[in-house]
């Protein structure tokens, strides 16, 4: 059942399209894997084509090959979200740093400010750059490249960090034009740090569903999906 769209965003843009079996396949795997199908898809849902490109582009640039793990893709979402004070995107990629850092607190703090945030020296780095870009575009230099270099960025990993702020800082100010509105259960999400694998033994399912599926940050090498 589709949301009413005063609980999705301020514009009616009319009733949602008949998805095409794809996605309506991706919206059942989003109701399977989370519950509900974020807010962001449903705005898109009144186009085929406009619901088909944020999505192949969304996830190329955070599930995708990548020398970023995923968790440094969403403290890229999160750091770039919270220098644009975008209530959505805080919100729901606050709720995946928590999630795939089971670290409630490092959510928290990188969606107040990552700076205070214990971070390696690498992902500091990072996020330097992708705020800079974010608050000063023009102000980016080859000594802004350089420093990324030096904590063992390749080229292409720097492009991909460029890519993740770029298209956040675009989903930002949509977000912010339409009044886009996070799905309440975001809020609730991963507020707990899930048990470690040892506490684990013998009990149920762990307490995120998809801890497995969390890739350490930090790590060198390309990832693939999955990964």
């Amino acid at each position: 059942m589709m949301p009413a769209k005063n609980d999705v965003m301020a514009l009616e843009l009319g009733p949602a399209a008949e998805l095409e079996p794809e996605l309506q396949a991706y919206f059942a795997k989003c109701r399977e894997k989370l519950g509900f199908v974020p807010n962001v898809l449903q705005a898109y849902a009144f186009d085929n084509a406009k619901l088909r490109a944020f999505v192949q582009m969304a996830d190329d640039l955070m599930l995708g090959d990548s020398g970023l793990s995923k968790l440094e893709r969403e403290m890229i979402a999160v750091a770039v979200s919270a220098a644009n004070h975008c209530h959505y995107c805080l919100t729901s990629h606050g709720a995946a740093v928590r999630q795939r850092a089971n670290d409630p607190e490092l959510g928290e703090t990188i969606a107040q400010n990552y700076r205070a945030a214990d971070l390696a020296p690498r992902q500091k780095a990072m996020l330097d750059f992708a705020v800079r870009l974010t608050e000063a575009p023009d102000k980016i230099e080859a000594e802004d490249r350089q420093n990324l270099t030096a904590q063992g960025f390749s080229d292409r990993d720097i492009w991909d960090i460029a890519a993740v702020a770029a298209f956040y800082n675009m989903s930002n100010r949509l977000a912010a034009a339409v009044d886009l509105r996070p799905n309440r259960a975001y809020h609730y999400s991963a507020r707990e740090r899930a048990p470690a694998p040892a506490e684990r033994q013998g009990r149920g399912a762990p307490v995120l569903a998809r801890a497995a599926a969390r890739a350490p940050a930090g790590s060198g090498g390309r990832r693939r999906r999955g990964a």
